[in-house]
């Protein structure tokens, strides 16, 4: 019998597992990252004037994550925290890297050599961003198969303000080869299209193994690109075209599992890796929170998600439980039964949070945040409190037009404990007024200092 065809006998005789429970047959993975999108620029979390009805059905069958977080807004980090469960703290990613960086050490194990070593197969089709040497790149970090870019597309001879900084051509690889040689503003409008193609390409031919399926989206990193099937589709610009797209990738993707009966024993998780940038003015989504991308705001670090799992995961919910990307890849080793790296790794399992089981608590004491090398706030795991400790920060004070950069000036925030639940939007500063609270969370702010960071004189 083959696994298809054991999934569904163990349906109809009763022998799928309860709701919540940890799966009796190892589960697939399939993980949608875009880039730089706003919290807000799907339904259900905002009301864009854009149509993005298959991000709609994923959230109603399944669960959305209101407070779903990044250790980093900033895509290199954001993305190795995701890949690795570490903090940027703890693997020195920090920022984002151009071409031909070392990225994120091969010390630290990635999620796919977690779940490639349990017999699972893995693949990665999108921006790579966590390193672009023979070592770092996918095919020696536990991918099977990968396509894409191994950098943001911004990083090339055609960058609006600094082409000079990119001497080398944006390069299109396809498993640990250069299949472009030069990516030119004629052929980006492909990406969406071709990381779609592979990804659907992979689970049609992969429907009798376990997977792990990593898609990160170029887009909507500026510059924005879409196919000639999407241009003018969302009657709003480039953003919303490009949005609409993404929204049909998800849908392929989607139509895929469900086509290879693969839709009951697979995990699936859409979000971004950061919230928006905002300098490029309507070339960037939307979010409700304070500042954006580059921030240790929430308007950088708190991304929409939406989880599904059928049978495990409860269709049509909501949930206002914190958790971090650092926590995705101990989650998946549990379902998984894989045992964590030999490293030591940052995130835990929370999959009695996200399945929402009674009684349930975050088992971390705290979240720390990191804008580049600079730490600037930690978060009570419960998403309660906030606090930030004295850093600048960039805050935009005049929009962009036309893919231009808009104007930044560099703002500075003293010593402040947001209340999160009453104040999501971190404006009122309470540490007078909760004064135990904050003496909670200065602890654990030195807590993470003195073991990531020099002390400070």
């Amino acid at each position: 019998m083959n696994r298809r065809k054991f999934l569904k006998t163990a349906a109809a005789t009763g022998m799928a597992a309860s709701l919540g429970a940890a799966p009796t047959v190892k589960p697939n993975f399939v993980v949608i990252l875009l880039d730089d999108s706003g919290w807000a620029d799907f339904k259900p979390f905002g009301h864009p004037p854009y149509s993005t009805p298959n991000v709609e059905r994923l959230a109603n069958q399944g669960c959305r994550f209101n407070n779903f977080y990044v250790a980093q807004a900033i895509c290199s980090a954001s993305r190795s925290a995701l890949l690795s469960g570490c903090y940027p703290s703890r693997t020195k990613v920090f920022g984002a890297h151009g071409p031909g960086a070392r990225g994120l050490d091969p010390g630290f194990a990635t999620m796919g050599e977690v779940l490639q070593k349990q017999g699972y197969k893995t693949a990665v089709f999108g921006k790579w961003h966590i390193g672009d040497q023979p070592d770092t790149r996918p095919p020696a970090r536990g991918f099977d198969e990968s396509c894409g870019l191994m950098y943001s597309n911004d990083m090339w001879e055609f960058h609006p303000e600094s082409p000079q900084n990119y001497k080398v051509p944006l390069q299109f690889w396809e498993n640990g080869k250069v299949k472009v040689e030069r990516m030119t503003p004629e052929l980006q409008p492909m990406l969406t299209t071709w990381y779609t193609e592979h990804a659907v390409d992979f689970i049609n031919r992969n429907k009798a193994n376990p997977f792990l399926l990593y898609v990160p989206h170029s887009m909507p990193h500026v510059p924005l690109f879409r196919s000639e099937k999407f241009k003018g589709k969302s009657g709003t610009g480039v953003y919303g075209d490009v949005m609409m797209e993404l929204d049909w990738s998800v849908g392929e993707i989607m139509k895929a599992l469900n086509l290879n009966g693969l839709d009951d024993n697979t995990f699936v998780i859409f979000t971004s890796d950061n919230g928006p940038w905002t300098s490029y003015g309507n070339h960037a989504g939307t979010t409700p929170f304070r500042e954006a991308k580059g921030t240790g705001f929430d308007g950088g670090t708190r991304s929409a998600c939406i989880m599904r799992y059928p049978g495990k995961i409860k269709a049509g919910t909501a949930s206002n439980k914190a958790m971090c990307t650092i926590d995705l890849l101990p989650t998946f080793a549990h379902l998984a039964g894989a045992p964590l790296p030999a490293n030591p790794i940052d995130g835990l399992n929370v999959w009695d949070l996200i399945t929402d089981k009674p009684g349930a608590v975050n088992p971390h004491e705290f979240y720390a945040f990191t804008t580049g090398q600079n730490f600037e706030a930690v978060m009570s795991g419960d998403g309660h409190w906030k606090l930030h400790v004295p850093h600048s920060y960039r805050t935009l004070v005049e929009v962009g037009n036309n893919g231009k950069a808009g104007v930044f000036k560099q703002a500075k925030i003293e010593l402040s404990l947001f209340d999160m639940e009453k104040d999501p939007f971190e404006t009122i500063n309470v540490i007078d007024q909760y004064p135990e609270v904050a003496t909670r969370l200065k602890m654990y702010a030195e807590q993470h200092r003195n073991q990531f960071f020099a002390p400070q004189k």
